[in-house]
């Protein structure tokens, strides 16, 4: 009977209907919700500028997954940055230089947005080895928009941090090829400046803290 048949495609549409926007939404990227800057393992703190500055990496799969973009099949190591200011005047970073100095004194700087999507759009460049265990997603050779916008929409864009605020989000430093990139490694940050336009002392984070704090507990 025709009814039947009817009936049961009608359902199927509406639970497709019904689930499909679920789907897409999962799929959506989330920046991190940041913590005051002291709370991560890998941070330096400037107490008497009341200033402190942390590194996170995203160098196992169940931190990234948050992503959809495979950034690990390009040899990038995404690295969540936050900035925290407690003291009473905004602090400037639009001079801010960032190094990614490796134990064999490879220094990196945080690759550009334009390099990202270059790399991941070229299956050739996407053959580099990894150092992180992170399993790779079948190389596809285009981005779509929405990963577009992921790529665009994680990366720190600050330029000043108002008083008692944080500002936060990821670099991007090309590791493919580098073995264990970071133990031993040290990020240095320069060009923080005051209220006044004095910089601060440069700041200096190690990355052995990461590697070796205790595992999170629930």
């Amino acid at each position: 009977m025709p009814y039947p048949r009817f009936a049961r495609r009608f359902v199927l549409t509406l639970c497709v209907a019904s689930i499909l926007p679920l789907l897409l939404a999962a799929k959506n990227f989330v920046k991190p919700v940041a913590q005051p800057a002291f709370t991560y393992p890998a941070h330096d703190l400037h107490r008497d500028e009341k200033v402190t500055i942390a590194a996170d990496p995203y160098d196992i799969a169940e931190k990234a997954k948050i992503f959809s973009v495979d950034f690990q099949a390009g040899g990038f190591l995404p690295v969540f940055f936050v900035i925290t200011n407690d003291s009473d005047q905004p602090i400037s970073i639009v001079n801010m230089g960032v190094t990614f100095t490796t134990a064999h004194d490879s220094k990196l700087t945080p690759v550009s947005t334009s390099d990202i999507t270059r790399r991941l759009s070229n299956p050739q460049a996407q053959t580099r080895p990894s150092p992180f265990p992170i399993p790779s997603k079948k190389v596809k050779g285009t981005l779509s928009p929405k990963e577009m916008d992921e790529i665009e929409s994680s990366q720190f864009a600050a330029k000043a941090v108002e008083p008692h605020t944080s500002q936060s989000g990821f670099l991007f430093f090309d590791v493919g090829g580098i073995s264990s990139p970071l133990a031993g490694a040290n990020i240095d940050i320069t060009g923080v400046n005051d209220a006044k336009g004095n910089e601060l002392l440069y700041f200096e984070i190690s990355m052995d803290k990461y590697l070796n704090a205790p595992p999170k507990t629930n």
